[in-house]
């Protein structure tokens, strides 16, 4: 079943993995995009890694991963995160909209055509997940994810030592 998600507000790090997960994508006018993992002095899930550079490309999933930058709305059409943007209050009719027209159509090839982009574009999951988790748990005991998240409660700006 396809899957759509109208994202009217902040979706920022695992907000945005969530979203980015999403088969379809719309924006409210109101919405914010971010993969914000690097300025914890983590990475990104499996998510932000593979979906991310499907949409985008590498090299602007490079850059947006690697700088922790939020985007807004337009700026994340224009980069193909999403497929639209609609005015904020047009959000929900307009994604339930782009639903019934889906649905209008037959559920086998709709089914059959999820599985192919899936199959065509996806990576190996369990390896990459494998990876990130190993990752994570790495970064996790570092000093400069204690710092990115003790700046982020302090509400100052970092100063990272690579340790």
């Amino acid at each position: 079943m396809p899957v759509i998600a109208a994202v009217n507000g902040a979706a920022v790090g695992w907000g945005m993995e969530l979203a980015i997960m999403a088969d379809i994508r719309v924006a409210s006018e109101k919405a914010r995009f971010g993969e914000l993992f690097v300025k914890r002095g983590l990475c990104c899930d499996v998510a932000g890694l593979a979906r991310l550079a499907q949409l985008v490309g590498r090299e602007v999933a490079a850059e947006l991963l690697f700088t922790g930058r939020i985007v807004d709305a337009e700026a994340a059409r224009h980069l193909g995160l999403v497929s639209r943007v609609v005015p904020h209050d047009d959000l929900l009719p307009t994604a339930l909209g782009l639903a019934e027209e889906i649905a209008a159509n037959p559920p086998l090839a709709v089914q059959r055509i999820k599985a192919g982009l899936r199959t065509a574009l996806d990576p190996d999951w369990d390896e990459l997940g494998r990876w990130v988790s190993s990752s994570l748990g790495e970064l996790f005991q570092t000093a400069d994810h204690r710092e990115g998240v003790a700046a982020f409660l302090e509400k100052r700006d970092p100063s990272y030592t690579g340790r």
